[in-house]
């Protein structure tokens, strides 16, 4: 241990199982979620991919160390609208496909509906990753079950197109709390293994800079150590509003963000930078074990 400033740096006594058996690997450096966004309307344009462009876009990052591909065709980035599930399919079936016959990565799918999480999991993917935490589609969690699917629940306030408009949490770390036991509750309840479960706080999902910093200073309070935890934070606005940069200058701040969020507890952290992230992951690992 190199100092009180790495408490909470530990390894959890956890695991995320898949349904062919393999499972995520906690007991090394933070994991290391490569987003590839299946669409024309995300934030960050760079992460933006179609058809093979996505493919190799993931089979780069895998090159640099990721442990598991987000792909996600539906953007949930503040003011976006909802897609059709025909376009959402169209979009993701093919990439999953094409990627999976190239490389056996762990890989997650960014959906909020049962009929897209279904034929993700029929063309491969592993993780379903859905933004409302089971809630917008009432066949989510039972087809989750079923298919003893990874889930990841994340907390959300509002919907894309107006989460950011006056986000309003008076106490954040209680609402998180309550939010997450209710939230797995609801998953076991379905019938969803406690082993593949992953929470996720939703950082910038209706929450404003000061609810951000508090995620990140109180994870371990929030989310607990019985789950492992993901972090999605990657040059999203609240780090353009600490440095004033844009989407394109933020990767430094998200760089320190995510450091600071492996030191509090995050076991997984989604990004658009994956080289940087893998050699960030790995340095702090080394700190805590040296």
């Amino acid at each position: 241990m190199c100092g009180s400033w790495l408490i909470y740096l530990e390894v959890k006594k956890v695991t995320v199982t898949f349904p062919d058996g393999r499972s995520l690997d906690f007991s090394g450096p933070a994991l290391v979620m490569a987003i590839v966004n299946c669409n024309g309307d995300s934030f960050y344009a760079p992460s933006r991919a179609l058809g093979e462009d996505a493919v190799e876009k993931a089979l780069a990052a895998e090159g640099e160390g990721a442990s598991i591909v987000d792909f996600g065709a539906e953007s949930t980035r503040p003011g976006a609208e909802y897609i059709k599930t025909e376009e959402e399919l169209a979009r993701l079936l093919p990439v999953i496909e094409a990627f999976r016959r190239r490389s056996p990565l762990p890989v997650s799918v960014d959906t909020r509906k049962a009929v897209v999480a279904g034929a993700a999991l029929d063309a491969g993917a592993d993780i379903i990753n859905d933004v409302s935490g089971l809630l917008d589609d009432p066949g989510m969690a039972r087809l989750c079950a079923e298919r003893g699917a990874a889930v990841v629940l994340m907390h959300k306030k509002g919907i894309p197109l107006t989460m950011q408009e006056n986000p309003i949490n008076d106490n954040l770390t209680y609402e998180l709390r309550s939010w997450f036991k209710s939230a797995v509750e609801r998953a076991v309840g379905a019938g969803i293994l406690p082993g593949k479960i992953i929470l996720d706080p939703g950082i910038g999902f209706g929450k404003n800079l000061g609810h951000n910093l508090e995620i990140l200073k109180y994870l371990v309070e929030i989310c607990g150590k019985d789950y492992p935890v993901l972090i999605g934070l990657s040059r999203k606005g609240f780090i353009g509003e600490i440095t004033g940069r844009p989407e394109a200058e933020r990767l430094a701040g998200t760089l320190a963000a995510n450091a600071a969020a492996i030191i509090g507890g995050a076991d997984i952290i989604r990004v658009h930078d994956v080289k940087e992230h893998v050699d960030l992951s790995k340095v702090l690992f080394a700190l805590r074990n040296g």
